[in-house]
């Protein structure tokens, strides 16, 4: 009994062997001759839209079988189509990604968005970011000071998008002057309307966004920063007042601490929800290698895109910290960016 039990074992232990190495050269091979779709969640000609496509160029290289990767725009309800998109409807194999606002990640805590951020597979961010208040050179909006006792008239996207979040929260965690009008797919098309003068300006916009789609407004003084949104400022606008340093009391710091952890979030890419572990594996090593290829690396420089990457294990981190948030205080930050 002994014996035989031994040579079942031996045996059991050989097609395990014979079967390890098949497994693994499938889940290489998977790629091979297929199509990797990138859905991004806004309109052509944003942030958002400009670092995915650079991301597609490079990122099947970095692909066990090389894959085709293609780009494609989804735009609506601020990015949150997109984001439901990847969660429920798209495949859970591997051969879709996609990037949307970095506020879907706490859109369910102040929102009715019905996901849960935690379970999507995330790759990880290309870079953190400053977000920022704009107005054109002829508006009369030039400071905070002027966004406190004038209107601003600000270009929103839809509900639950960085544009409205911040224009809102400016208003009413702040007491801002802020109206809002929402219903533009991305943010090329609001700052398209503020330099034709249908609104203000708008705020939620990504200073990296400015620095690569729109650096001859910083050259040619086209635009005014009243105020500048992260955990602490950015090198290139020392003077523009800091919204940290704006608040009045803990319940405002609680509130808008919550809105600024999602800057660290400011490219992210995701895939859905239960992606086989070994395509999570394919995929988060790929994103990783991308944003370390010398090609990627010279083409976002020349564009001036900024590149400090944010892993997917970091995002999956942060985003188990944000959700221990207190319900009080989620609560708070949700009446914050309501109209």
């Amino acid at each position: 009994m002994r014996a035989r039990r031994r040579r079942f074992c031996l045996r059991a232990l050989a097609l395990l062997l014979v079967a390890l190495p098949a497994q693994t050269a499938s889940s290489a091979d998977f790629y091979q001759g297929k199509t990797l779709n990138v859905v991004i969640g806004y309109s052509v000609g944003g942030g958002y839209d400009l670092y995915a496509r650079v991301l597609a160029r490079y990122l099947g290289k970095h692909i066990p079988g090389i894959p085709a990767v293609v780009p494609h725009n989804m735009a609506g309800a601020g990015s949150l189509r997109a984001a439901n998109y990847i969660y429920d409807a798209a495949p859970k194999d591997g051969t879709v990604i996609g990037t949307f606002s970095r506020s879907m990640a706490i859109a369910p805590l102040v929102s009715t968005a019905a996901f849960d951020a935690r379970k999507f597979t995330w790759l990880g961010s290309i870079t953190n970011d400053v977000s920022v208040c704009i107005s054109w050179n002829t508006s009369a909006i030039k400071s905070w000071d002027d966004m406190m006792t004038r209107q601003f008239v600000a270009g929103g996207e839809a509900a639950g998008s960085d544009p409205n979040i911040f224009a809102l929260m400016y208003k009413n965690v702040f007491g801002a002057k802020v109206k809002l009008v929402s219903g533009y797919p991305g943010t090329n098309d609001i700052t398209l309307a503020m330099e034709r003068g249908e609104v203000d300006g708008m705020c939620g916009i990504s200073w990296s966004t400015i620095k690569s789609r729109h650096a001859e407004w910083i050259t040619g003084n086209q635009i005014n920063v009243p105020v500048q949104a992260a955990m602490q400022k950015d090198p290139a606008l020392p003077q523009v007042p800091l919204a940290l340093d704006l608040v009045k009391g803990a319940e405002q710091t609680q509130i808008l601490k919550l809105f600024l952890a999602t800057q660290v979030l400011a490219r992210p890419f995701a895939a859905p929800p239960g992606l086989p572990p070994d395509r999570q594996m394919i995929l988060r090593t790929a994103f990783d290698a991308t944003l370390q290829d010398p090609d990627f690396r010279a083409e976002a420089d020349k564009l001036g895109l900024d590149v400090n990457p944010i892993s997917g294990a970091s995002i999956d981190r942060l985003l188990e910290e944000i959700y221990a948030t207190p319900k009080d205080v989620t609560a708070k930050a949700a009446a914050a960016i309501v109209e």
